[in-house]
């Protein structure tokens, strides 16, 4: 048992650690000169009953004061008025383009398969993959395309400022940064060159088009739920340069409309998040718990334990847990407050872990807009 106090302790200083260096260190968009260049860009929408949000991010993207920029925005067969809408917005902005998606071939996801075919039509050198649900605040598009250039990137990922309305999306969304932030080095992911040091967030993905074609664009992870860590990987694989950048206001996102669209978009993503193994997802599961957890449980029901240290060293363990969920919302931009949650966001994630297994073996696959997806 001291063996495990013991790792407890070394595995959230470590954590600790690289959550503050990141804090310094991770890199932030920031309004760009008028006079910085504008290399040509296109955005790249795919869109699957998206009508509640498509007017709006729309309109945002073709009032950006950007000379350079077509939009291209493919309907992924809706069931709603997303290509109505996106019509209307084409007739009145004339650098908006709507695609009509073809039918899913074999082996790919409705994602990827709209990925790639919006790639295929664009003519831009820049090809910037977004979602139809992101928040481009006015000069985020020249913040996106200057940040490109000065750290020399062959795919920039930017991180969303996450908006988040109900205790579900305030649970579970904000520790997407925590587990970057807190997990992975910046400098380890820009500068080493193994795919393992990788991270990336489809909400925003800008690729030289060179980069992108060498590797293979979505067709090389054309049946991959998790797609944008699989594709900065396939970056860094091929010696391109992967770098990431904070949204900091000028991209946000509400990626999911509420508690239920939070459960469900998690336990889409957790499995394939864990390379679809099982053994993966129970370790990850353990080692949450063991940090984030335990601390709390020994806290609370420690004097009836025979355990060295109590109260101070369990009381010192989940202070070290709440501030590195701190330190990780206030770097970007999330409820501060929202850090003493963390035991609850550790009991969440493992019901949605259990619940995906559920779905595995179920439905074979995962459950996402009306589509099984198949894990492969």
């Amino acid at each position: 048992m001291t063996l495990l106090l013991l790792a407890v302790t070394v595995g959230l200083a470590v954590l600790l650690a690289i959550a503050a260096t990141n804090y310094r260190a991770f890199p932030r968009l920031h309004p760009a000169p008028a006079t910085s260049p504008q290399p040509n860009v296109s955005v790249l929408i795919p869109a699957r009953n998206e009508a509640a949000i498509l007017a709006e991010t729309l309109q945002r993207l073709a009032t950006q004061d950007y000379a350079n920029l077509e939009i291209l925005v493919l309907d992924d067969r809706s069931e709603d008025s997303t290509p109505q809408i996106a019509r209307q917005l084409a007739a009145q902005f004339p650098h908006i383009r709507v695609l009509q998606g073809t039918p899913l071939p074999p082996g790919w996801t409705g994602k990827n398969w709209a990925c790639a075919q919006l790639a295929a039509a664009a003519t831009a050198e820049i090809l910037l993959f977004t979602d139809a649900d992101v928040r481009w605040h006015p000069g985020a598009v020249q913040s996106v395309a200057a940040t490109l250039q000065t750290l020399d990137a062959d795919l920039l990922t930017v991180w969303p400022t996450q908006i988040t309305h109900s205790w579900g999306e305030r649970l579970t969304v904000p520790l997407m940064a925590m587990a970057v932030l807190g997990y992975l080095p910046v400098r380890l992911a820009h500068d080493f060159f193994h795919p393992l040091a990788a991270a990336a967030n489809g909400q925003c993905m800008a690729f030289r088009r060179p980069a992108y074609t060498a590797i293979g664009g979505h067709a090389a992870v054309q049946a991959a739920i998790v797609e944008d860590i699989q594709l900065a990987e396939h970056i860094k694989a091929a010696g391109f340069k992967l770098r990431m950048a904070d949204g900091a206001g000028l991209v946000a996102c509400r990626m999911y409309a509420g508690s239920q669209a939070a459960f469900d978009g998690y336990t889409k993503n957790i499995l394939a998040g864990h390379h679809n193994r099982l053994s993966l997802l129970a370790l990850s599961t353990l080692f949450h718990g063991s940090l984030f957890l335990f601390p709390w449980i020994w806290l609370l029901a420690g004097a009836h334990w025979p355990l060295p240290g109590w109260p101070g060293w369990p009381l010192a363990l989940t202070l070290a847990g709440v501030t590195l969920r701190g330190v990780t919302a206030a770097a970007t931009r999330q409820r501060v407050t929202d850090a003493v949650t963390l035991p609850l966001s550790v009991l969440l994630f493992t019901a949605i872990a259990a619940r995906a297994l559920w779905w595995k073996a179920r439905y074979g696959g995962v459950l996402w807009k009306g589509r099984v997806l198949h894990v492969s």
